[in-house]
């Protein structure tokens, strides 16, 4: 337990920024699993769709630093890779 004023105030910023952080990670994994879906019952049209509309949601994430830049990166590319193979 924290003892000083100061490592109290730290504590519940820990807290709250934990639970928000909690959220926007949902959320982000929620838009991944819609574009996953999409990709697995073959429709590059809904794909690219549900794609698009990921896209902006995890690059504002990573900038908040819930994920790193680099993990949205991955993210972002491994999808697209996919999405590409459908078209082919």
């Amino acid at each position: 337990m924290a003892n000083s004023k100061q490592a109290r105030k730290r504590a519940r910023q820990a807290e709250t920024r934990r639970v928000l952080k909690a959220s926007q990670r949902s959320m982000v994994r929620t838009y991944i699993k819609r574009v996953i879906k999409a990709i697995n019952t073959g429709d590059h049209g809904k794909a690219m769709e549900e794609f698009k509309v990921m896209q902006p949601v995890v690059d504002r994430i990573a900038d908040k630093d819930v994920l790193s830049k680099k993990k949205a990166a991955r993210l972002k590319s491994r999808l697209n890779k996919r999405i590409k193979a459908l078209a082919a």
